[in-house]
Formats: structure tokens, C-alpha cells, sequence
């Protein structure tokens, strides 16, 4: 167990770079399984859930070797039908189902687990499952099977991106077309696509909420580069503005977060737009209190919202936080309350915070990845010192983060 100890109050300065996406790492090594030929990811984060999922691969017989940010893939054979209990501790093992239903015709799961942020059922996957012919049961343990899967029209009951992923790996070598209604749009879904119509899938309708999907009986290897991290950026991009701090964060995409570059507008933060980067200057007037609300892409995404939360204790008047898609996600307002902010939790979903409040530093506790970047932000904005422990969740999500941070002025060290 590590934990972080954390000198805040200190004005940062400098550039910091985004790093490859962890929610588009997921998907894209579950469709290198649908191929027997060599695949290559590039810009791949080295952290925790990639190191996890190449444990799993490797159990399943799959050559994965990983350096240097690339990840090369060879599902030349897949030895095992059944993934083993390291892939039910992270949520995103999940989309290993379709792909391995549609290479090996049948494969099992525990529950899969992840973060303790509410309810997160799988109905959706299974559903879209069935509609291609397969055989479900969840009775304890998932098991799917489906000798034959045919193209079919699957409506989402929830615009879920790992359901959605689900549903495209499993189609894109069934029998026939499938269209899959009501789809999530997320950029790593976006990519997913991309990088399976590389291999030779037939997809189109990217980017919407309608996919269709023209089966193809086999795909090829290919080579592709990550998408840079949508959330890592808006993590950095609060925290300079929380800090109030002169950073320039590059290497992400503007377009993905549009929502995010609209809120920071309106809670009067002071930053510039380029191609690839979002600089963040020192203010020249209050922040503002505001609404903050996630949504469906291209919406504020939830994992992005408690980072906001830390913004609005340093923002003039009242702000609203409404989390409407996890009931237990709201653990870290509890952590910022120790620290001095004024926040009182109306309802499972949603927060009032009332600010501008001087945070201090404080010894917290976090049990998820985004909870525990909250809390850092808040750390490095507070004045005095704080310890945070449960670093192992941080890990999962931020490859190196505390010796990026430093680069830019960041008084943060992992003690062990």
C-alpha cells in the first residue's frame, strides 16, 4: 500500500502531456483477439488495468509483449474458453465477452468488479447478445455460447460505451448486418470501429447513434494509436485551473471535450484552445459557481465530474453538482468537507457547494481511480499538507503521475 503526501498552496507552471486512453485500451485489445495475425497498439498507458489485461491474455494463450508504450498482440491460438479471476477485478474485462464469443463460440466470467461507485448491471451486454443468436446464463457466473452468431437489430436499453463495445466485437464477424440502435458515441467507441474496419470489418455510421455492422467472415491484423485520454486531460486541465496555476496541457483533443471547455467558460476560467493543447492561465476575475451536470457524450462524462466539484469550492456562490448515473459516486464530498469545503449532499446524486473556501490539507482516504485524482487536485489546491492513501486506485487510471506533477511544481511523494 502507498499513499501520497501532498505541500499544497503552491502555484504550478509548465507543460504536462495527456497519455494514451484507458477507456479505449480496453476495447482495442479485445478486438486484437478476433484475428490469429499480429496486432500493434501504440500509445498505450503504462499502468495498472493494462498490465492487468495483458495478465489475462496471457493466461488465455495470447502472446502480449509490452514496451515502451506499445503494446504488440498475437491471439494466434486461444487456449482457454474461461477468463480467470483477475479479469473480474476491473469493469473493463467486460468486452473480452464479445470478442471471445465470436473467436471461440463460448466463454465464461465471474461478475466482473471495478470501482465502488453504484449499480452497474450487464443486462445490456447480455441482451445484445441474445439478439445475435447467442445462449446467456448469469446464473452466478456468465456464460455465453453460439456456434453460429447472425446479424440482427439490437436496440440498447442503456447507451452504455461497454455494452455497446460488447455488441460491435461480437457482430462484426457474425452472418448478415447488424444495426445497433440507441448506441453509445464515445470517442474510444469511435475508435473501436476505426481500428476494426483496419482489420477489414465493414462498419459504418461511426460517431452516431446508429451503427450498422456488414458481418465479415474474417479480420487481419492491424496497427493503431491510441486516442489521447479524455479524462486524464480534464483532470489536468481542473487541476491547473483549481490551482490557479499557469499549465499548458498537451497532446489531448479539443474536440472531445467540448462540455468540459463550455463549463470552464462559464465558471469564467481563464485558459486558450490550439490544435492539440488547452492552456490554462491564472484568472483575471472569480470563478463562478455553477451547474454541474454529466451526460451522454457528447455531455460531461461522470468520471469527470467530482474533479469539477474540487473547482467549485475555489468558485463565487452556489454550484450544483448532479450525478444522475451512479447513486455511491459522491464518497469524495465527504474527503472535501474534512478539508474545509462547504457542501452539504442533498440526495444520492446530488451536491450543493458553496464558495469560495480556503481548503486545508488533511489525511484522506480514496477507493477509486477518479475519486482519488479529486482528491489530489484538492490536496495540491488546499494549503498545508495532506497524506492520501489507497494510491493503488490512482495507479489504475495515471501512469507516473506524481513525478509528471512534479515537473510542473507539484510538492507530491509516494511513500511506501
Amino acid at each position: 500500500m502507498s499513499r501520497f503526501i501532498i505541500n499544497g498552496g503552491k502555484k504550478l507552471n509548465g507543460q504536462v502531456s495527456v497519455l494514451g486512453s484507458k477507456n479505449a485500451m480496453f476495447p482495442l485489445v479485445a478486438a486484437c483477439l478476433l484475428t490469429d495475425e499480429t496486432c500493434q497498439l501504440t500509445n498505450v498507458p503504462q499502468i495498472q488495468d493494462t498490465q492487468t489485461m495483458i495478465s489475462i491474455l496471457m493466461d488465455l494463450g495470447v502472446s502480449a509483449n509490452f514496451s515502451d508504450h506499445t503494446l504488440t498482440i498475437h491471439a494466434e491460438k486461444i487456449t482457454k474458453k474461461e477468463l480467470n479471476q483477475v479479469a473480474g477485478q476491473i469493469r473493463g474485462s467486460i468486452v473480452l465477452l464479445g470478442a471471445l464469443l465470436a473467436r471461440t463460440k463460448k466463454v465464461s466470467m465471474a461478475f466482473p468488479g471495478g470501482d465502488r461507485i453504484g449499480k452497474r448491471p450487464i443486462d445490456a451486454h447480455m441482451s445484445a447478445f441474445e439478439a445475435l443468436g447467442a445462449v446467456v446464463s448469469t446464473n452466478g457466473f456468465i456464460e455465453l455460447s453460439g456456434d453460429k452468431l447472425t446479424g440482427n437489430k439490437i436496440v440498447m436499453e442503456e447507451s452504455s460505451v461497454t455494452a455497446t463495445e460488447n455488441a460491435i466485437l461480437a457482430a462484426v464477424t457474425a452472418s448478415g448486418q447488424t444495426m445497433i440502435k440507441l448506441a453509445a458515441m464515445e470517442p474510444h467507441v469511435q475508435q473501436l470501429c476505426e481500428f476494426l474496419n483496419l482489420m477489414g470489418g465493414k462498419i459504418s455510421g461511426i460517431g452516431t447513434t446508429t451503427i450498422v455492422i456488414d458481418g465479415v467472415a474474417k479480420l487481419h491484423g492491424a496497427d493503431i494509436e491510441l486516442i489521447p485520454d479524455s479524462n486524464e486531460a480534464t483532470s489536468l486541465i481542473v487541476l491547473a485551473a483549481a490551482t490557479k496555476s499557469d499549465v499548458k496541457i498537451s497532446k489531448l483533443n479539443p474536440d472531445f471535450l467540448e462540455d468540459v471547455l463550455l463549463k470552464l467558460k462559464k465558471m469564467q476560467v481563464n485558459f486558450q484552445v490550439g490544435s492539440d493543447f488547452v492552456h490554462v492561465l491564472p484568472p483575471n476575475q472569480d470563478y463562478l459557481g455553477a451547474k454541474i451536470q454529466c451526460g451522454l457524450y457528447p455531455k460531461l462524462p461522470s468520471d469527470d465530474v467530482p474533479v469539477f466539484a474540487v473547482l467549485a469550492t475555489q468558485a463565487q456562490g452556489e454550484s450544483e453538482v448532479f450525478e444522475w448515473l451512479y447513486e455511491n459516486r459522491l464518497g469524495y464530498i465527504e474527503q472535501l468537507k474534512k478539508m474545509g469545503a462547504n457542501a452539504e449532499i442533498l440526495d444520492p446524486h446530488r451536491v450543493k457547494i458553496l464558495g469560495p473556501t480556503q481548503l486545508t490539507g488533511q489525511k484522506l482516504n480514496t477507493y477509486d481511480i477518479r475519486m482519488g485524482m479529486t482528491l489530489l487536485i484538492a490536496a495540491l489546491t488546499a494549503q498545508g499538507q495532506s497524506e492520501i492513501d489507497g494510491v493503488e486506485h490512482i495507479d489504475r487510471g495515471y501512469e507516473n503521475l506524481e513525478e509528471r506533477l512534479a515537473s510542473i511544481g507539484a510538492d507530491i511523494t509516494r511513500v511506501k
